[in-house]
């Protein structure tokens, strides 16, 4: 497990089988009731198939910054990353990571009662009990200190990770992490890459997360850059330990 990926422990549930699962580009780490690796392969399949034959015909997709129509035919997974990435004003691949975790992840609902899918720190579940989400933060000091307690209801709830400094995603900021809470993904994850976008230094962050505010289907936002934090919505922000770690607590 390399170093960005080090949160994957802290969302360990000992109740759960954990597997991992890659396909070309996409690696995902999953905890069910049960081994279901080739059904979430399938589906990663089906719908990474779905994303490349959508930019086969429409090129300007995988390299747009910028909103995009939202009346273009596309399957499902295309039109939640349109209307994803224009409620964050920013382009539908911004909202690619989360959407293929939530999608993955309602698939292995039909087959388990308790779903974690990982997806390059974008994070969808639905469990029956609460989960610690730790937050990486590459060299801020507050890196895997601290981590966002969920309490779960009827819906899925999904956390989303973008950072300037770390990863090889796209970002014109320089924050250390921002961390979106909602019931959707892929809006939690262009949400993060369009929050991370306004912090260029310490001074921006209540900006950026009273922008994250004012974002519809937003539950809340975490945004660090050094040893500088800002927080917004009912959110349980714990210091994290290895007794969380291994989900020992709650």
């Amino acid at each position: 497990m390399n170093r960005e990926q080090e949160y994957r422990k802290f969302v360990n549930r000992k109740n759960l089988q954990s597997f991992t699962v890659r396909v070309k580009e996409t690696d995902i780490a999953v905890q069910a009731d049960r081994n279901l690796s080739d059904v979430a392969r399938e589906s990663i399949l089906t719908f990474r198939g779905h994303i490349e034959t959508f930019i086969i015909h429409h090129p300007d997709f995988a390299t747009s910054l910028v909103p995009w129509n939202p009346d273009t035919p596309a399957p499902l997974i295309i039109h939640e990353m349109i209307r994803s990435g224009n409620m964050a004003g920013v382009g539908p691949m911004a909202a690619v990571a989360g959407a293929v975790a939530e999608f993955v992840g309602k698939d292995l609902l039909a087959y388990s009662r308790e779903v974690v899918v990982e997806n390059g720190g974008d994070i969808f579940m639905k469990l029956d009990s609460p989960a610690t989400v730790g937050i990486y933060a590459g060299k801020s000091p507050l890196s895997m200190k601290l981590g966002i307690r969920l309490i779960p209801d009827d819906r899925p709830l999904s956390v989303c990770t973008s950072s300037g400094t770390i990863g090889h995603s796209l970002s014109y900021g320089k924050a250390d992490a921002v961390c979106i809470v909602s019931h959707s993904c892929a809006l939690a994850d262009a949400a993060a890459t369009a929050i991370g976008n306004l912090i260029q230094s310490g001074s921006d962050i209540k900006h950026a997360v009273q922008a994250a505010k004012n974002m519809d289907g937003i539950l809340g936002a975490v945004a660090i850059i050094d040893d500088i934090i800002g927080l917004w919505g009912d959110l349980d922000i714990i210091p994290l330990t290895e007794k969380n770690s291994r989900g020992k607590k709650g």
